[in-house]
């Protein structure tokens, strides 16, 4: 008797704990650049946070954002945990060192002055939230590493809990920073950011510590894992955060080569927390579909999942852009002059499909992952990068152009063709496991038999 098609109820209830922390932290930024708004020279702390300090942030902490990935289809006994435990920490390790050396040395005017070149009222308030953020990346790597066993063994909800405490302190931060009213925009939003991980990453420890000690067994029955072999995972994964990170930084540098650069730096930060708000429902699923593709006749009902959830934030995206929804999200809740909601919003068409879009990659990089070659995530995220880089150097060259509907165009572009190599490269193993879907006698695909071109 073949085993039972897995339920959409169980896919949903895999996925639904994870977004809802993705979707917590989607509001984080909002909220950061609704009160840095409200306080003293607006545009001047918003660029320096979103177009200078989160940017710069994301870029150091990008070769651990994969860990949760790492955890979720690693952390299979006690023995991996601790080997990715020693790993996590001496990445971390190093990745905090060089934050410090461009945060504290000479080597900032280098990489922030000379690279990026944002205006001068930026440069200085910029140093400041760098600094304040060197517990960043440590923070972030405990947490998604500590993350990645509790969604193995089944406790998503419990990240999404953590997701809320995070907002919580969050919370506390940015009231606080208001009503005193003279703390700069800067050090209230990177103190917020700050406390919210910090407090996130205690709460996930103190919760994965009984699951590690009573539900991890000592030894599982699968060999361990050799450097070289965890190496030859996790580097292209690592690789794939630093490439697609890096467009954060180089879209804030050609924004300031490029006509409104203040200003295009100024909005930055608000349609970049408008779009993750969307994007987070996609993000979510990426681990889920690592997950759930060990388990039997699971292809079909996480495929359709797809299709559906691309289709739903693709529709809440358009709700948003509807011109009274805007201008109310823009101005009354964020606090944008009117001059800079109407420069915001209409950036905020060109990136209209990458919801949809994040919802495939993690499909396609989902599948990718489950099968262990991990090199093609690298590959798509390198091919993006280089298209958004050419578009955006493109863009300086011809000049006129306003900084942030280049920066949007390149990305979302860069974003299609990421999603298209995924598909590409995934297909095969899809045809696999749509075989042995088919075989197990799934009525849900009769279609699916030797189609390597199957979504």
């Amino acid at each position: 008797m073949s085993p039972p098609r897995l339920h959409y109820r169980t896919v949903y209830a895999a996925w639904w704990p994870l977004a809802a922390s993705w979707l917590l932290m989607s509001v984080e930024l909002p909220a950061i650049s609704a009160v840095v708004s409200r306080l003293a020279d607006p545009q001047v702390h918003l660029a320096a946070y979103g177009g200078v300090v989160f940017p710069l942030a994301l870029l150091v902490e990008a070769p651990i954002i994969m860990l949760l990935a790492a955890s979720t289809a690693l952390s299979k006994d006690r023995a991996a945990y601790e080997r990715l435990a020693r790993f996590t920490h001496g990445l971390s390790f190093l990745l905090t060192l060089g934050h410090a050396l461009v945060a504290f040395t000479p080597l900032y005017d280098v990489v922030v002055g000379g690279l990026i070149d944002p205006p001068p009222e930026v440069l200085e308030e910029a140093r400041l939230g760098l600094i304040i953020m060197l517990p960043w990346t440590w923070a972030i790597a405990y947490r998604r590493f500590n993350q990645g066993v509790l969604i193995r063994r089944g406790y998503s909800r419990v990240v999404g809990v953590g997701t809320g405490i995070r907002l919580l302190a969050d919370g506390t931060v940015l009231v606080t920073g208001f009503m005193l009213g003279n703390v700069p925009g800067i050090v209230v939003a990177t103190l917020t950011v700050i406390a919210g991980v910090l407090v996130e990453a205690v709460y996930v420890r103190v919760k994965v510590a009984r699951v590690v000690r009573e539900e991890l067994p000592a030894r599982s029955d699968s060999p361990p894992l050799g450097v070289s072999a965890f190496l030859a995972f996790y580097i292209p994964l690592s690789l794939t955060s630093v490439l697609s990170l890096l467009t954060q930084p180089v879209g804030s540098a050609a924004m300031s080569r490029l006509a409104l650069p203040l200003e295009s730096l100024a909005v930055w930060p608000v349609v970049s927390g408008v779009v993750f708000l969307l994007r987070s429902f996609g993000f979510a699923y990426n681990e889920v579909v690592v997950a759930l593709l060990e388990r039997p006749r699971s292809v079909g009902s996480l495929r359709r999942f797809t299709l559906v959830l691309a289709g739903l934030t693709s529709l809440a995206y358009l709700v948003l852009l509807v011109p009274a929804v805007a201008v109310f999200w823009l101005e009354d809740v964020t606090g944008l002059s009117p001059e800079l909601a109407s420069l915001a919003r209409r950036g905020l068409w060109l990136a209209l499909p990458m919801p949809a879009l994040s919802v495939l990659i993690s499909w396609y990089q989902g599948v990718i992952v489950h099968s262990g070659r991990t090199r093609a995530v690298s590959e798509a995220v390198g091919i993006s990068l280089t298209v958004i880089v050419g578009i955006l150097v493109l863009a300086v060259l011809v000049g006129g152009v306003t900084g942030i509907y280049a920066a949007l165009a390149a990305i979302a572009v860069g974003e299609m063709v990421r999603t298209g190599w995924l598909w590409y490269r995934s297909r095969r193993i899809r045809a696999c496991l749509a075989e042995e879907e088919y075989e197990a006698g799934s009525p849900a695909l009769p279609g699916a038999h030797g189609s390597e071109g199957a979504f």
